[in-house]
């Protein structure tokens, strides 16, 4: 179980670490923190209505980013890489402060999330990602929250996150 947990985090990350490359952020080094809940419907089809079996919640995960000048500039919505998850992502709406953006898989994961993200100035945002659908086949809802701070422009040896495709 704590493999398919692993699965359902691997999204998130990568949308915490996205933010910062919708034209918002800077080019540095950022600590990114996310906290994962998962929720695994009993019996959903079974007609009786049963409360859900709520995953243990794992400790917040932080890591570090490197967003590139590139990255920072780039002015798309945040998504996961298609190829590995088979999800899109298409931005809703998005200001100076907030950030709107759905997402529809149809891969190994199948079912729809949103995506929102309040930035807080250029070195600082925070959000909530949630999902609602299957994966392997068995039903689950996934809500996600997370936030990024920036820390210096130099990244050290973290390397510029790309993820992302084109």
């Amino acid at each position: 179980m704590r493999h398919r947990l692993f699965l359902f985090t691997l999204p998130a990350i990568a949308l915490a670490a996205a933010p910062a490359e919708a034209n918002h952020g800077k080019v540095g080094l950022w600590n990114v923190t996310s906290t994962v809940d998962v929720a695994v419907p009993v019996n959903p089809g079974a007609g009786k209505k049963q409360a859900p079996i709520l995953m243990p919640t794992p400790p917040p995960m932080s890591v570090q980013m490197c967003m590139s000048r590139e990255e920072v500039e780039a002015n798309t919505p945040p998504h996961i890489d298609r190829a590995a998850t088979g999800c899109d992502t298409k931005l809703v709406t998005q200001t100076a402060d907030l950030m709107r953006a759905t997402m529809v898989c149809k891969g190994r994961m199948k079912g729809t999330g949103q995506i929102e993200v309040i930035y807080k100035g250029a070195e600082h945002y925070s959000g909530s990602y949630s999902f609602n659908g299957t994966t392997g086949g068995r039903a689950m809802n996934m809500k996600t929250t997370f936030k990024g701070d920036w820390v210096k422009a130099d990244c050290g040896k973290v390397k510029p996150y790309k993820l992302r495709t084109q």
